[in-house]
Parts: C-alpha cells; sequence; structure tokens
C-alpha cells in the first residue's frame, strides 16, 4: 500500500497542466509507441528509486518534473524504501498513468478524504481516499 497527501497530489496534477500549457501537451508514458494515448492530464505512478507520483506535462531543457513519494516509500525518509517498494510494487521499475479526471471524481466522492491510498497487486492497482 502507498499513500500520498492529497494537497500533494492536486500539486503534482496542477504542475502537469502548467507545463503542458507551457510546453506544448502532455508526455506518452509509452514512449511514443502508442501515439495520443493517455496524452491527458494525470499522474504517472513510478515504481524505480522509491514509489512516487510524477506530473506528466512535456518538460522544457533541463526542466524536472513535480513528483511526490509515497509516504511508505521516500528514500529520504525511509532506510528500507528499497524492500518496501519491491514487496508492494514490485522488484521490476514501472510506470502507470492515472487519469487526473477520475482521481477528482474520487476525492469529490469523499470530501472529509486526507490522503490517496494505492494498493498493487499482480494484476490490479486499487485506488481508495482515506482519512488521517
Amino acid at each position: 500500500m502507498f499513500t500520498f497527501p492529497l494537497e500533494n497530489v492536486r500539486e503534482v496534477i496542477a504542475r502537469g497542466i502548467s507545463d503542458a500549457a507551457t510546453n506544448g501537451g502532455f508526455r506518452n508514458p509509452y514512449y511514443g509507441l502508442h501515439p495520443g494515448r493517455q496524452e491527458k492530464p494525470g499522474v504517472f505512478l513510478v515504481g524505480d528509486e522509491g514509489v512516487y507520483l510524477c506530473s506528466n506535462g512535456k518538460l522544457a531543457e533541463d526542466q524536472r518534473p513535480l513528483v511526490c513519494y509515497a509516504e511508505e516509500c521516500d528514500p529520504s525518509t525511509n532506510p528500507d524504501y528499497w524492500h518496501y517498494k519491491r514487496r508492494h510494487f514490485g522488484g521490476d521499475d514501472g510506470v502507470d498513468f492515472l487519469d487526473a479526471a477520475e482521481l477528482e471524481r474520487l476525492v469529490t466522492a469523499s470530501p472529509s478524504a486526507t490522503h490517496l491510498r494505492i494498493e498493487m497487486t499482480d494484476t490490479s492497482v486499487s485506488l481508495g481516499l482515506i482519512r488521517r
């Protein structure tokens, strides 16, 4: 399970939209293999050095996307992040796209929620909201 403060999730989405407006659209999570697919507002759920949400707007040269690490899997705060990532995300690096409109519908349905919770299995990704 991975948790992200909703305030940070919204910041990542907003940054992606701003970057897209400035730099000509959204990045393709398929490295151009499927042009047009999922080139819309959203976030990338990335398993790499930790697990984080990443803004998806196109970037100017030398610009970096905004990221928000999962509370449980941030290399700067959890010395066991690698083991946690391996157990809950898998050992390989990976990227999943989460649609901003779908996330907003989920958040709107639970106005008292404070965090996005993501659970992964071998065959699915489950999103939910919690209050802390």
